[in-house]
């Protein structure tokens, strides 16, 4: 399958490969922005609005440590990055990169076909070892239903 030239290459820093082939970027916004293009779409998991960005960017309240401030958009923000993500540059990002955003990553996998019960553990070998840190953030993706 050759990648859309809008997309992120598939080998990318923080670029996870879902089964579908839709690839999106997971980062940690303490980190500086990885080398190459950016973004065209953004979502900022974060407790506060998130800076100003060049691009096209969604705020997602979402405290550190926690879950969704508000579960019901968060799933129609999640499909809509999972939508996008099938021809541009999409990425999720909060502080850290790991907790917050791996846990959106594994339920955007979750939309992509990986079964609830595997999908941690799908992120954690594509994108981050330590992805999802927290028992309620596991038990959030366990408990995603397409």
């Amino acid at each position: 399958m050759s990648e859309p030239a809008k997309t992120w290459p598939a080998d990318g820093p923080g670029v996870l490969v879902l089964p579908s082939g839709r690839l999106v970027r997971g980062r940690g916004l303490r980190a500086p922005q990885p080398p190459g293009p950016e973004p065209e779409f953004g979502v900022y998991l974060l407790g506060g609005p998130p800076p100003a960005k060049p691009w096209e960017a969604r705020w997602l309240r979402w405290p550190d440590f926690r879950l969704p401030a508000d579960r019901a958009e968060a799933r129609a923000v999640l499909g809509e990055v999972w939508e996008r993500a099938a021809a541009e540059r999409v990425e999720l990002a909060c502080a850290g990169g790991r907790g917050r955003t791996g846990t959106a990553l594994a339920l955007l996998a979750v939309l992509d076909g990986v079964p609830a019960g595997e999908a941690v553990a799908y992120v954690r070998r594509g994108y981050d070892q330590r992805a999802v840190e927290t028992p309620w953030q596991k038990r959030y993706v366990r408990r995603f239903t397409v």
